[in-house]
């Protein structure tokens, strides 16, 4: 399924472990009510964008779609969560986000540049993850997943094309930092299960 999808494929610093595509099929209610923040925030985020940069008209168009996307995102989650009786709970954050977020630069267009890498690798992980786990989900599931995948690799794609717009000078370096953060988040142990954890600390 991702090979479709090369460019995501290669912007990622690693595939996500074994140990976490099973600690995410042992903990399926968990992983879709996470699921279901991460949606949440995914167009929260995007509004915060618009609101920030409202001289971006190209910013503008798009993060308008990708909010729209993804709180219909979060409405396809939630309705399959009340079918299986699943509760929508508050859940504590990951550390990934803010492992990530808190290296972002204080000067403009520095800060938006670097919030719109992270997005990219956000985005470019959740669509690694759900790819990795539609093999292992229920019809409903897989379905759901796979559904999910052409989107969210556009969601990559749209946020690196405006980093790489508004930045005003090659952002390798850059990406290539954030790359080797997304990598020691992916792979170190984590206490609780979430849709962007590393692997389950040992017992």
């Amino acid at each position: 399924m991702l090979s479709e999808y090369p460019e995501l494929v290669a912007f990622l610093p690693c595939e996500s472990p074994q140990a976490w595509v099973q600690w995410a099929l042992e903990n399926e209610e968990l992983l879709l009510v996470d699921h279901a923040h991460c949606e949440k925030k995914a167009a929260s985020t995007a509004m915060s964008l618009m609101y920030r940069y409202v001289d971006r008209d190209n910013l503008l168009t798009k993060m308008s779609q990708l909010a729209r996307e993804e709180l219909l995102h979060f409405e396809q989650v939630h309705k399959i969560m009340r079918r299986r009786n699943i509760p929508y709970v508050h859940l504590e954050a990951s550390r990934y986000a803010h492992g990530l977020r808190q290296h972002i630069r204080t000067h403009e267009p520095a800060k938006l540049v670097d919030t719109l890498i992270i997005g990219a690798f956000v985005e470019a992980r959740s669509c690694e993850r759900f790819a990795v786990l539609i093999p292992h989900l229920d019809d409903e599931l897989a379905k759901f997943y796979r559904s999910l995948l052409k989107s969210e690799a556009r969601h990559f794609e749209d946020y690196l094309s405006l980093a790489e717009e508004y930045a005003g000078e090659p952002i390798d370096e850059r990406i290539a930092f954030f790359r080797a953060l997304e990598h020691q988040l992916i792979v170190a142990p984590d206490n609780e299960f979430r849709v962007h954890s590393g692997p389950p600390k040992a017992a």
